[in-house]
């Protein structure tokens, strides 16, 4: 969607299955670090939207349990088979939003593809997962797999630097047939960590370089939350 005409088209939420529009207080462009100009922009979301995507994926998550791991396989599957047919399309935007040389933006698709197409089983509930722009796609994929293997709902919270990855990925899940709240994506930045903090999910996962970890780890701390890190 446009918030301007002569700006660049922002982002949005996904909850439920669908994109979600939601004007917040401000937006952050992101910018292509070759050229320096600004491809897309995100809303910078806070605690009123994490608690609407947490709840999404609180009532999502008990039926998702329910079907079963060999069921959860099945789904999983087919986003891996999904994002296989789009590959040279993520690659590109990693490309675009993370300098990645060709080389290395392809190796990211693969890396997410095998952990889609893993057997690890994580922990089950409602997780929320934030992802820094180190490995913005193989990394989240890899948090996100062995929860969702277990019966785990998720919130995911890409770097407002590099969320287009995840972005499409919640994208192709609808592609998938996936039930609406399994995977809910929450845009911004510190606020909507926090607002995350606030929420009642059962664990936060960081994923990232333990620098910005370290920060993310005081906040789950602070509000009492579970607290998981994948350091890259």
């Amino acid at each position: 969607m446009d918030f301007v005409a002569d700006g660049p088209t922002a982002i949005p939420l996904w909850m439920n299955g669908h994109a979600f529009l939601t004007v917040c207080d401000g937006f952050l462009d992101v910018m292509n670090p070759q050229t320096g100009v600004a491809i897309h922009r995100v809303p910078l979301a806070g605690t009123d939207e994490a608690l609407q995507t947490v709840a999404a994926a609180q009532a999502a998550q008990p039926a998702w349990a329910d079907l079963g791991l060999a069921a959860r396989r099945v789904y999983l599957g087919k986003l891996a088979d999904q994002l296989e047919e789009f590959s040279d399309h993520f690659a590109t935007l990693l490309r675009n939003e993370t300098g990645f040389d060709p080389v290395r933006a392809n190796a990211e698709v693969c890396a997410a593809l095998a952990a889609l197409r893993g057997t690890s089983v994580g922990a089950n509930g409602v997780a929320a997962i934030v992802v820094d722009a180190t490995r913005p796609l193989a990394g989240l994929a890899e948090a996100m797999a062995p929860a969702l293997m277990a019966g785990a709902a998720l919130v995911i919270k890409p770097s407002p630097k590099a969320p287009s990855a995840a972005y499409a990925l919640c994208e192709l899940s609808a592609r998938a047939e996936w039930p609406a709240g399994v995977l809910n994506l929450l845009q911004g930045d510190t606020a909507a960590v926090n607002g995350l903090c606030a929420s009642e999910i059962d664990r936060l996962i960081f994923v990232g370089a333990p620098a910005l970890g370290a920060q993310i780890a005081a906040l789950a701390e602070a509000a009492g939350i579970s607290f998981e890190s994948w350091q890259q």
